[in-house]
């Protein structure tokens, strides 16, 4: 653990809340539900869940927040338990209600750091579990610097399906446009949508949750080894009480997490996605939970860091195995050991548990004849599962995902569509055929508004067989569940005036992953007319969360982060 802060308080927010005759109304009021003059006389924590029932990402919450709640008690702590929302991303995919997903993070983050603020908690532990609320819970984390830490609920089994334990919910959704490619039958269909999503836990593959879950264990602020726990393993229960104990160590100590989520292990965890062939989506998290931080990150860091990091974790998408097999092969503590072999993290970086990640390496047992995990010396890939692009369609960067596919190069006509549901719709007419180039677009942060996923659309190509010959682009972003060649956070996006938003039906796209580059083979006089007489659209939503939203959020490329600087730089260039 970093150094003990003796002179810290343990009740140094708490005592102004509860302590002294002025503040008799205060006890009453918690007295009423069942606390005790003991009870508020200790450190108060926070526990902080995303259950809800929409969903099984997160439907094992509640029951891991009492056995974190005992943790805490049998530290010497009281728990006060409090919730937030969350949105499935893949419930709510390729509907409007996609829109809402990304916004939630910022509402999550928003969330947790009000409840912290205003009842003034000495601790706070996140019990998470979908995609968007893991990283609002290390940003939320950020801003408050208290004592916490951030336990990932747990991943779903994988569904077996005629003997193959492999199948997730991205399976369904292939099926899908198998489906709708004549390739299967209706009963088939829905024999995988039946077995494909066993239980709780969240989606199965190296998705954008388990990515997540990855990169704060890399970072240091989720305890090693609890995360990966799958969701219905008895033992989760366990790590759930620990993370309890261990968030009294840190209040008792003064450990916050600014003392965690330093720059190195930021850098930690931009290589483990990097070497789990992880989402894109990780991109745009880290972004900005170094923004809460103000630590600065740029997109070319974790271009730098993929291009130095092999790829050793054979994960779906791009991969063979789920979150289960690399649990039952020993663990992510397998991915450091052999990323520090090649001296691609610093080791000395600290975790909440006490130990140092070089300390969480040695201590990871390898099951015997596993596959999941491979040596350093002999990766899947050379290098890492995402690149950074940029050119005369991207000026300000975009992500491709190098994972699952070996393409690097691609030229073609665009297929323009102004909407995600106007390309699916296009997709499920089979009207994409190989060599295209599917350009997506109004569908960033403030165009959508809310970034949403393209899952249905990249599933559907995929199920009828052109994921291997195709290209798809956007100012949205992919599921972490995507494969092929699919190049995401397009910035500036269509919206703002981006180049993407003058492209027109036919214009030949080339793609060139070596040289990094995204360009629009139009001449440069033609471009120029073309931005000289484009209007931006009418806000899709003139009112509301999601205008609240479009009228704040920062660009992709800057984590698509609604405060700050960043924020105010955005709200001038709306307005110019």
């Amino acid at each position: 653990m970093t150094e003990p802060n003796h002179a810290y308080d343990p009740r140094e927010h708490s005592r102004v809340l509860l302590d002294g005759p002025d503040r008799a109304a205060a006890r009453a009021m918690l007295k009423a539900i069942g606390f005790t003059d003991e009870d508020l006389a200790k450190p108060i924590v926070g526990v902080g869940t995303t259950w809800i029932e929409t969903m099984p990402c997160n439907y094992n919450q509640r029951e891991l927040a009492e056995h974190v709640k005992a943790g805490i008690r049998a530290a010497g702590g009281t728990p006060m338990e409090f919730n937030t929302i969350a949105v499935s991303d893949g419930v709510s995919m390729g509907t409007e209600g996609m829109k809402a997903s990304l916004v939630s993070r910022e509402v999550i983050a928003d969330s947790i750091e009000l409840v912290a603020r205003g009842h003034l908690f000495d601790g706070v532990v996140c019990v998470v579990g979908c995609d968007k609320t893991i990283p609002a819970a290390a940003m939320a984390l950020a801003r408050l610097d208290l004592p916490g830490l951030v336990l990932y609920s747990g991943t779903i089994n994988p569904g077996v399906i005629r003997g193959k334990r492999d199948a997730t919910v991205v399976t369904v959704f292939e099926a899908i446009g198998a489906y709708r490619a004549g390739k299967i039958s209706l009963e088939e269909l829905r024999e995988i949508e039946d077995l494909s999503c066993p239980g709780p836990g969240a989606c199965g593959g190296q998705f954008t949750a388990n990515t997540m879950s990855t990169a704060l264990e890399f970072l240091g602020i989720s305890p090693g080894g609890l995360n990966g726990i799958p969701a219905t393993d008895p033992t989760k229960l366990d790590a759930a009480r620990r993370s309890g104990e261990l968030v009294m160590e840190l209040v008792n100590d003064g450990v916050r997490p600014s003392s965690i989520m330093t720059r190195a292990a930021i850098d930690n965890a931009i290589a483990s996605v990097a070497a789990t062939g992880g989402s894109t989506n990780g991109v745009l998290h880290l972004l900005g939970i170094a923004h809460e931080l103000g630590i600065p990150l740029e997109l070319e860091d974790f271009d730098r860091i993929a291009d130095q990091t092999p790829i050793v974790a054979s994960l779906m998408p791009g991969g063979r195995f789920t979150a289960l097999d690399i649990h039952e092969a020993g663990g992510i503590g397998l991915v450091a050991r052999e990323l520090l072999k090649g001296k691609l993290l610093d080791g000395s970086t600290r975790n909440v548990d006490g130990r140092t990640l070089a300390e969480i390496a040695d201590a990871a047992v390898e099951t015997i004849g596993q596959e999941v995990v491979v040596a350093f010396e002999h990766p899947i890939k050379p290098t890492g599962g995402l690149a950074i692009l940029r050119g005369s369609l991207a000026p300000d960067g975009c992500v491709v995902k190098l994972a699952g596919h070996e393409m690097r190069q691609f030229r073609g006509p665009a297929r323009v569509f102004d909407s995600e549901a106007a390309c699916y719709d296009a997709v499920r007419a089979q009207r994409i055929g190989p060599g295209d180039v599917v350009v997506i677009r109004y569908e960033g942060p403030v165009g959508g508004p809310g970034m949403q996923e393209m899952l249905s659309v990249t599933a559907a190509l995929v199920g009828e067989g052109l994921g291997g010959d195709v290209a798809l682009l956007t100012d949205g972003r992919f599921s972490g569940g995507t494969h092929g060649l699919m190049i995401g956070h397009v910035a500036p996006e269509a919206a703002l005036g981006g180049p993407i938003a003058i492209v027109q039906e036919g214009d030949t796209v080339s793609i060139d992953v070596e040289a990094r580059k995204l360009n629009l083979e139009v001449d440069a006089d033609e471009v120029g007319r073309r931005l000289a007489a484009w209007s931006p659209p009418e806000p899709r939503y003139p009112g509301g969360v999601l205008a609240k939203y479009a009228a704040l959020v920062s660009s992709a490329s800057q984590g698509a982060v609604t405060t700050g600087a960043r924020m105010t730089a955005n709200l001038r260039r709306v307005q110019d």
